[in-house]
């Protein structure tokens, strides 16, 4: 049995935006199967959003901030000789995905005291302006790369 691929089964996007990020963002955000209480915040955070920034749709506003997280580089673990280096090695489109959401999620899971939309709200406007957690992490991974680019030649 091979993998389903698109062509073989069809991909469905959020049922407001019509967006496949959107709904990949709601799957991962989802706990223990609640998918309306995943919805629910998902949604309330973009009303947020739609008030913090003005003239800018809050679709957009979350599309751009998950691009700003993606990192384009990170460090992987190569053992040569004996000896574990930090490769610096390129993100495939898909892992750079995962990842940037994966960050925004920790992000928002670790803050307390605070609704989970009004979380997701601060972090998506954050990532938005280049800044905040999951930004942090993006350029902690990019900073560790350059450090380790002396390791490049070792990337297959």
């Amino acid at each position: 049995m091979g993998r389903i691929t698109a062509s073989k089964k069809q991909l469905k996007g959020d049922p407001v935006y019509d967006s496949l990020l959107a709904s990949k963002f709601i799957n991962c955000l989802m706990w223990d199967g609640k998918k309306n209480a995943a919805r629910k915040i998902f949604y309330e955070a973009l009303e947020i959003l739609e008030k913090k920034v003005d003239g800018v749709a809050p679709i957009d506003v979350f599309t751009t901030a998950l691009e700003n997280v993606k990192p384009i580089v990170e460090v992987r673990s190569k053992r040569v000789g004996g000896a574990s280096y930090q490769v610096p090695m390129q993100v495939r489109a898909n892992r750079a995905q995962s990842l940037c959401i994966r960050w925004i999620l920790l992000a928002i899971r670790d803050k307390k005291g605070q609704p989970t939309a009004q979380k997701l709200a601060n972090e998506l406007f954050d990532a938005y302006n280049k800044q905040g957690v999951a930004y942090t992490k993006r350029e902690n991974v990019h900073r560790m790369a350059e450090a380790n680019k002396a390791f490049a030649h070792f990337a297959k």
